[in-house]
């Protein structure tokens, strides 16, 4: 099983790779009052990046609140 998650976390890296050399496109981003011109694979990971921090952040509370509701008040 273990091969297996090599084999697949290999090809996922390959894809990002190719990914990353096929969208070298300079783009403009803009957030809030910041402007910057960066390129399209940068902008899509930082923003997947975002996105992954925010579940695990939302998630790692959600859990936290279950386990409280679970254990009951303490004494």
């Amino acid at each position: 099983m273990a091969w297996v998650s090599v084999c697949a976390a290999a090809l996922v890296a390959v894809a990002l790779v190719i990914f990353a050399v096929q969208n070298t496109r300079s783009v403009e981003v803009s957030f809030l009052w910041m402007t910057a011109g960066t390129p399209l694979a940068l902008a899509l990971l930082i923003g997947t990046i975002g996105g992954v921090l925010l579940a695990l952040v939302l998630g790692t509370a959600r859990i936290a609140q279950l386990r409280r509701q679970v254990r009951g008040p303490k004494r």
